[in-house]
């Protein structure tokens, strides 16, 4: 038997001990998990498996749209009232949480979820990991990054994909030429190059926007390159100016008015399916330019340390079977694109199959590997403001020419003010 499968039946034995000591029967239980789309849909499809194993154990499922969901949990946890069993978190969000305390530190028994580590995409179980230790929550998906490109429009400019991914620099040469052939646009908005390129460079220890110490870090020399990149583009007339998920956004790939899209793997599938289903066989993915191998979003399953006691280990159970089984971890990607953070699900030879929408291209190799080159970086509280301030600034760059050094310097005394509060 494998260590892990070890592992996996003491777990559930000291889940079944603290059930059972709870004094209460696993029958009539009803966990309520909390989710965002598409999050919800999947656990809705993991249901039929879930109650054929757990016949007595019901799960109602809590939808509300991204924001509002975080919005939700934020007030729940803050105030003890309404948590649910089991809640979802994206990235994006997860700082903020983990920050506080108020998630159950799941490295503790009974979970001891840290014995499980290598059964995970090393960067996402690090995300889930505070600063003293606790791990807060347990990766389900992530977003390796992908440059997608159309082969159409690079062939009429005479372009191959090195000219798009050797360097930044390159990248931007290559877009002036795209425009030049074929008027499409090199990308969607400026501030996408600025995105990927912020995330670059990074020291051991630091985070994306402060250091250890909560220090910004957003006057070093990743932000000035970052920022001079994006007015690089900008400058050169190269990005739409439009916004993801926008309609503008949406006919451009299917009108073929932008060449590429730095986005995570979740993306190929988005365009097959709704966004540009049109332009099958007219996209390639390739790595991130000068190997900036990247994450873009990723989803999370944490338990509130004040929710009820006698679910949790039930609750636990649950997030185990959404995310520790291979079958269901596959079943979200075959279906929500959902990249799993399962390293044992990652073997499957689904990974092997050619995508008819990226011409045959084998791309789950390529996503595969990237997620193996990701490293994770420390979370802070204050990113979500953070990142507000700095694209406040970028579009001062962008179209008030605002000089680059001031804007940072600008962006830097803001968060060192928000810091002293």
């Amino acid at each position: 038997m494998r260590q892990w499968a070890r592992r996996l039946l003491a777990t559930a034995l000291t889940l079944g001990a603290s059930l059972a000591g709870s004094g209460l029967a696993v029958a009539g239980t009803t966990l309520t998990v909390a989710a965002f789309p598409a999050v919800d849909e999947i656990v809705r499809a993991a249901l039929p498996e879930w109650n054929r194993l757990h016949p007595d154990v019901e799960v109602r499922v809590v939808s509300r749209e991204l924001n509002d969901h975080h919005t939700a949990m934020t007030t729940a946890l803050s105030t003890a009232k309404g948590l649910p069993d089991v809640m979802a978190l994206e990235i994006g969000y997860l700082g903020r949480f983990a920050q506080g305390s108020g998630l159950e530190d799941l490295s503790q028994p009974p979970y001891s979820l840290r014995a499980d580590r290598d059964r995970f995409v090393g960067y996402a179980f690090d995300q889930a990991t505070t600063a003293s230790g606790a791990v807060v929550a347990v990766p389900t998906d992530i977003g390796p990054g992908t440059l997608l490109y159309r082969t159409d429009l690079l062939a009429r400019a005479g372009l191959r994909e090195s000219d798009l991914t050797t360097s930044w620099d390159g990248y931007v040469a290559a877009g002036v030429r795209l425009k030049a052939a074929t008027g499409a646009f090199l990308l969607a908005h400026a501030r996408d190059m600025k995105d990927i390129v912020i995330r670059t460079g990074l020291r051991p220890g630091e985070g994306l926007y402060f250091d250890k110490d909560s220090r910004p870090l957003v006057t070093s020399p990743r932000f000035v390159r970052a920022f001079e990149l994006a007015r690089a583009v900008r400058r050169q007339q190269l990005d739409a100016k439009v916004t993801a998920w926008s309609s503008d956004w949406t006919e451009g790939f299917r009108r073929g008015g932008i060449a590429t899209q730095m986005a995570g793997a979740w993306l190929a599938g988005h365009l097959n399916s709704w966004l540009a289903p049109g332009t099958r066989g007219q996209w390639r993915a390739a790595q991130l330019p000068e190997h900036a191998y990247a994450a873009y979003g990723g989803t999370f399953f944490a338990i509130a340390r004040h929710g009820d006691a006698a679910r949790k280990p039930m609750a636990y159970a649950f997030i185990r079977f959404m995310t520790m089984n291979r079958a269901q971890q596959l079943a979200a990607f075959k279906v929500q694109d959902a990249f799993p953070a399962l390293v044992d699900a990652q073997t499957d030879p689904f990974f092997d199959q050619p995508l008819p929408f990226l011409g045959g291209q084998p791309a789950r190799r390529d996503w595969r590997e990237a997620a193996a080159h990701i490293r994770a970086f420390p979370v802070h509280k204050q990113d979500a403001f953070a990142r507000e301030v700095i694209d406040t600034e970028l579009d001062k760059v962008l179209d008030r020419d605002k000089d680059i050094a001031t804007a940072l310097a600008d962006a830097q005394r803001l968060l060192l003010q928000r810091a002293r509060r």
